[in-house]
């Protein structure tokens, strides 16, 4: 697929509009950036250019007159692979919340990015820095375009984790209810805040989560009494606090002790059952263990 998009300086919404036709729709597309009308009309695609919105021709300007709405070329592009069920409309709202609307709003105006804090519209913008001509504009818009990419496939795989997770964490955490244990154990890493908090997290009688990390080492984790807070419900010992391997494993009495975050919302062990005697030595853990943890 030829794609064709506005030569010289870009924007937030044609570069994210580029990267989510590479995911969900043609990995193998390429484009071409010009303001020549002739190119623009033999391509297969045009974002952000050619003053026409028609997804049945896959046109995706927002510029003339005769569109009103609210979308971007990135909100269009988005709008047509959910319709056009090439992307699950669950998927396709978190890219929306996380991503795709801000963009739409900064780019018609709604909204205007702090020039202090580096979102995805003032990151895509810096790219045009130093440009001098259009050859320039060309290779940083592929540039950008590949950020942009890597931005949508690490929100989609986050996505689809936190829904391969779903039913474990549900699970585990109505078995730490029913054995009134304020510890969830979980026997692999689990992106688990947003399932947690989306059901119920905030009231439910749990404090902690233990769980291996991806490189075979035990974590506690406590848990926040919501989701977005950096506060604990319950934290671990002060004594604990910014200790690593030696010097924690003198306080908590465990070998194997190696890290506890100075915030005191982490803590990590070598084994599993490392992770129980330090939390059971501190009166971590109320309630009763799982018998196959024990």
């Amino acid at each position: 697929m030829l794609v064709a998009t506005h030569s010289g300086p870009f924007h937030a919404d044609d570069v994210l509009a580029w990267a989510l036709i590479q995911v969900f729709h043609d990995p193998n597309a390429t484009v071409i950036r010009t303001r020549d009308d002739n190119k623009i009309q033999r391509a297969d695609m045009v974002i952000d250019v050619g003053s026409s919105y028609d997804p049945d021709t896959l046109r995706f300007d927002h510029h003339q007159h005769s569109y009103q709405g609210p979308l971007s070329s990135a909100g269009m592009i988005l709008e047509w692979l959910s319709s056009d069920q090439k992307i699950p409309q669950d998927l396709a709202k978190t890219l929306r919340d996380r991503l795709v609307d801000y963009v739409d709003d900064v780019d018609n105006g709604r909204r205007f990015p702090d020039p202090n804090v580096p979102c995805f519209a003032k990151q895509v913008e810096a790219y045009n820095n130093g440009c001098q001509t259009l050859e320039d504009f060309d290779r940083a818009f592929g540039r950008a375009g590949e950020m942009a990419r890597a931005l949508v496939e690490g929100i989609t795989a986050g996505h689809n984790g936190q829904i391969a997770s779903k039913d474990a964490i549900l699970k585990a955490m109505s078995t730490a209810k029913d054995a009134n244990c304020n510890v969830i154990f979980l026997d692999r890493y689990h992106s688990w805040k947003a399932c947690y908090f989306a059901n119920g997290g905030q009231s439910h009688p749990t404090e902690f989560i233990v769980m291996p990390g991806v490189d075979g080492r035990w974590r506690s984790l406590a848990i926040p009494p919501e989701k977005n807070s950096f506060a604990q419900k319950r934290p671990f010992p002060d004594s604990w606090a910014g200790l690593r391997d030696e010097q924690l494993e003198q306080v908590t009495g465990v070998s194997g002790s190696l890290f506890c975050h100075k915030n005191r919302f982490i803590a990590v062990f070598q084994t599993r059952q490392g992770v129980l005697d330090a939390m059971q030595r501190f009166g971590l853990i109320d309630g009763p263990i799982p018998e196959n943890l024990a």
